[in-house]
């Protein structure tokens, strides 16, 4: 007997169910299809490629290489989006260099990228893998039938869709150190269906405003102490000053990397290492200044009961995503942590290129991030 689709619908929006198992399958290294009228783009991740998967697409037609806009910056092309080479023959060594190579240049015409092209560079991001795509574009009719097939559009709207979706799943006391009365509380929902935290930090009284930090994980510096970055720092200050001053709300959200993912982050510490900036080093990978999204941090805020906030950050990015969530921001503060010799560039890069609040004469006095 055949499924009625009101059955699908109980379980949410099937197209959006199809952009979750496009993502597991890019993650996986596995193509998807991605379909538009009677357009369709056969698309792989470029770190899956190997010859067998080459051998594969290549069977499928011509195939093309998708790039961002930054990364062809990078190859001596300026455009204010993304663009595609073509692959008359999938060629392994030519693709890496193209996607990854720090002294690489553009060894033929930069085509203008099509709809799905951008679309699936969206993809690429939500699944937390290089933004590079080997893409065969064809008539959805000739596509594979096998593969997970994904609408455009439910990719287009994806991500604001999905932050209305936040539910909590759990919640329970974990007392900290220096904090002993903070209760964990588990969200899940959102870009990726990755669980996201708030930490509720003694008892904040929500008919006034609210000491919020939105923190974005960084396995690095919050549990392994790096010296390339303020992260545990602001971390933990931030959490020492709530227990200390009536209590507040941390949001530890699942953005590694500036939401590039831990495997990026990673490429980009290595750029780091031989002398790239913090930015110069993601965007020689492919990526913008910064690819984190915060609509689904400030539904997080809602449903805790929080409508005015008092916010902890350098970042003007975070308090302008909650105003425009509708978030009243009565207040913004400072959450510094110290200088080393390993981040002090790190934080003038933040400062200078991304427009954050960093007051490099005040971090070098090593004052604690809540004064």
């Amino acid at each position: 007997m055949e499924t009625p689709p009101t059955f699908f619908r109980a379980f949410g929006d099937p197209a959006h169910a199809s952009v979750e198992r496009a993502l597991s399958e890019l993650r996986s290294g596995r193509p998807v299809t991605i379909v538009e009228g009677g357009q369709a783009l056969v698309a792989l991740g470029v770190e899956a490629l190997d010859e067998t998967a080459a051998a594969a697409l290549q069977s499928l037609g011509t195939a093309h290489l998708v790039l961002p806009s930054a990364r062809l910056r990078r190859l001596g092309v300026e455009r204010s989006g993304p663009g595609m080479l073509a692959l008359p023959r999938i060629d392994l060594a030519r693709i890496e260099t193209l996607a990854l190579k720090i002294d690489a240049r553009v060894d033929a015409p930069v085509g203008p990228a099509g709809p799905l092209d951008g679309v699936v560079l969206e993809l690429a991001s939500l699944a937390l893998i290089l933004p590079a795509i080997v893409g065969v574009p064809m008539a959805t009719e000739l596509a594979p039938l096998d593969l997970v097939r994904v609408p455009a559009e439910a990719i287009r709207t994806y991500r604001r869709s999905l932050a209305r979706t936040m539910r909590i799943v759990s919640r329970a006391p974990v007392p900290l150190e220096g904090a002993p009365e903070t209760e964990f509380v588990v969200f899940r929902g959102g870009e990726g269906l990755r669980d996201q935290v708030a930490i509720l930090i003694g008892r904040p009284d929500l008919s006034k405003p609210v000491p919020v930090r939105l923190h974005s994980a960084c396995l690095t510096g919050d549990l392994f102490g790096s010296l390339k970055c303020d992260c545990g720092d602001q971390l933990r200050g931030t959490v020492k000053f709530m227990a200390e001053n009536g209590g507040g709300v941390l949001l530890y959200l699942d953005q590694e990397g500036r939401g590039n993912g831990i495997a990026n982050k990673m490429r980009a510490y290595k750029l780091q290492s031989q002398g790239w900036d913090t930015y110069d080093a993601d965007e020689l990978l492919g990526f913008g200044l910064d690819q984190r999204r915060f609509d689904f941090a400030a539904e997080m805020l809602k449903q805790l009961g929080v409508k005015q906030v008092a916010v902890y950050t350098n970042n003007p990015v975070k308090i302008a995503a909650l105003k425009a969530a509708g978030l009243d921001v009565v207040e913004d503060r400072r959450a510094y942590g110290r200088q080393t010799s390993e981040n002090v560039l790190y934080l003038a890069s933040k400062r200078d290129r991304a427009g954050h609040f960093i007051d490099l004469d005040e971090l070098a006095a090593h004052r604690p991030v809540t004064e």
